[in-house]
């Protein structure tokens, strides 16, 4: 492991994931701040970052490159989103140069469904992260699944992100288990419940529909209460991984799971069911060979 020569920073909504990296790309140093940009006031980005950040991590002067919804209309400064098909090049050539070293990743914009156009940020940087971890998956079709609060299916074709889905999954299961009547504190560690929503999915179609089925079995039939937790999260899961892919008009033959190990195993379990091939990566390797693929000094 040699000296840090750059600082790379996953900066979310509600977290800043911060790494010194070497000339090779090694981790150094890392850090997690409750630094999210929900959570701090306008010019406070910079502030902190200068204050906390660097300090934490021994690292003044070094050049810094940030990735998530830093750049945001939220964050630090607005990064204008790259249009797809994009590959690396074009992400690099539209870096936001905000001072001190430092520079911000843009997001990404495609068009999406219903002739709205559908964004994604941070996500894009792990997935050409996955690509620069090996070449070979820089040529041909991928199709990469990035779940999350707002999961991305995203179209790879020759290193270039061509076109992705965003599917608000995540935020479901937290708005429908918190605020409706299927509000329970349980964990969703049932798996037996969970492939049971799995089977009641279907095809993914009329939702709204086989979503009261979570209430019905508890109030109508035998199951347990507590276990509905676990029985949601199969139902959405299931429903999304039966019907967003033909959005982008991929079969879901060999799909590569990206991101949150205990989250990814879950959607590999509902789409092994369905007969996927599927590999699971590391969302966190993958984001800091992004950040490192785009930031690295020359």
């Amino acid at each position: 492991m040699g000296k840090p020569l750059l600082l790379a920073c996953d900066w979310g909504t509600t977290n800043l994931r911060a790494w010194t990296l070497d000339g090779a790309g090694r981790v150094v140093g890392e850090q997690d701040f409750p630094l999210g940009v929900s959570k701090l006031g306008t010019g406070e980005a910079a502030r902190r970052f200068g204050a906390e950040v660097r300090p934490a991590l021994d690292a003044a002067g070094l050049p810094a490159i940030l990735c998530g919804m830093v750049g945001s209309n939220l964050g630090w400064r607005e990064a204008p989103y790259a249009d797809c098909p994009a590959g690396l090049a074009d992400l690099a050539a539209r870096l936001i140069d905000v001072g001190d070293g430092v520079q911000i990743v843009p997001g990404l914009r495609c068009e999406g469904l219903a002739g709205a156009p559908d964004v994604m940020r941070g996500e894009e940087t792990q997935v050409f992260g996955w690509l620069a971890q090996h070449p070979a998956r820089r040529t041909g079709r991928h199709l990469v699944c990035h779940p999350g609060t707002h999961a991305k299916w995203v179209l790879v074709e020759e290193g270039r992100i061509a076109r992705f889905v965003t599917a608000m999954t995540g935020e479901l299961f937290a708005v429908l288990g918190r605020h409706s009547l299927l509000k329970n504190e349980a964990p969703a560690d049932d798996d037996a419940a969970f492939d049971e929503g799995l089977a009641a999915a279907g095809q993914g179609d009329a939702l709204a529909a086989r979503l009261f089925t979570a209430r019905a079995r508890v109030v109508g039939g035998k199951a347990k209460a507590e276990s509905t937790p676990s029985y949601l999260s199969g139902l959405l899961i299931g429903a999304e991984v039966a019907s967003v892919p033909g959005l982008l008009g991929e079969p879901t033959n060999h799909v590569a799971l990206l991101g949150d190990a205990a989250l990814c195993g879950r959607y590999r379990r509902a789409l092994e069911r369905m007969g996927a091939e599927v590999e699971t990566f590391d969302g966190e390797a993958a984001a800091i060979a992004g950040l490192f693929a785009l930031g690295a000094p020359s």
